[in-house]
């Protein structure tokens, strides 16, 4: 889809920042663009289906252009497969010898690991057993070099970027704009308007209801 750029908020944030350059405001923007998909999670993504590779256990995320990967939301394998995510620490517990290419501890993986921006991996190793086909659903946050966001996630953030923009640039020492007072009340706002857009993005706006699911210790 298309993005709309930082930039277009100047118009909104530069009222209540008089003499703000205009790049100051953008990076703010972008800043606050930033933390607001990483609370909320509302920049939600389907990456392409990727066919894991038999010995091979690291992997590149493919997010949208101008973003990286914060968290995985959703997995599966071959379409039936469900595919737990779980920390490095987790892994080591339930498999000792992981991370390996050794044939000897190859399988059908079980569990998926967020290693970083740009990398996950699989656990078990996966072998040749059979083809498998994995699906993804991403959470994705904008790149520090970023100029826009994708339209709709934006103009869903929109009113969130604006406090956290403003909580960011009323704060800053010695400037002509400088508010504290005005900054608190951004910062409040951010905080309730970003609550609001996490439970929006949890629960979607079809008003699904919420459960409570035990966690297994495997």
């Amino acid at each position: 889809m298309a993005a709309r750029l930082f930039s277009d908020l100047v118009n909104r944030i530069s009222p209540n920042t008089p003499g703000a350059p205009q790049p100051v405001i953008v990076t703010n923007v972008r800043d606050a663009a930033i933390e607001a998909c990483e609370k909320t999670l509302a920049y939600k993504y389907v990456q392409a289906e990727q066919t894991l590779v038999n010995g091979t256990y690291s992997y590149s995320y493919v997010p949208a252009s101008g973003t990286e990967v914060h968290a995985i939301l959703s997995v599966n394998i071959n379409d039936n497969i469900k595919i737990t995510p779980k920390t490095v620490e987790d892994i080591t517990r339930i498999y000792p010898f992981w991370p390996t290419t050794a044939s000897a501890y190859r399988g059908s993986p079980q569990y998926v690991v967020h290693f970083d921006a740009d990398t996950y991996l699989m656990a078990l190793t996966p072998d040749a057993a059979t083809t498998y086909l994995l699906h993804m659903i991403l959470a994705l946050k904008p790149l520090r070099t970023a100029t826009g966001l994708e339209q709709s996630v934006f103009d869903e953030l929109e009113d969130v970027i604006v406090h956290g923009t403003l909580q960011r640039m009323l704060t800053m020492p010695e400037q002509t704009w400088s508010d504290t007072e005005l900054a608190a009340y951004h910062a409040k706002q951010f905080t309730y308007k970003m609550a609001e857009r996490r439970a929006r993005a949890t629960v979607g706006a079809g008003r699904a209801a919420l459960t409570a699911r035990m966690q297994s210790w495997s």
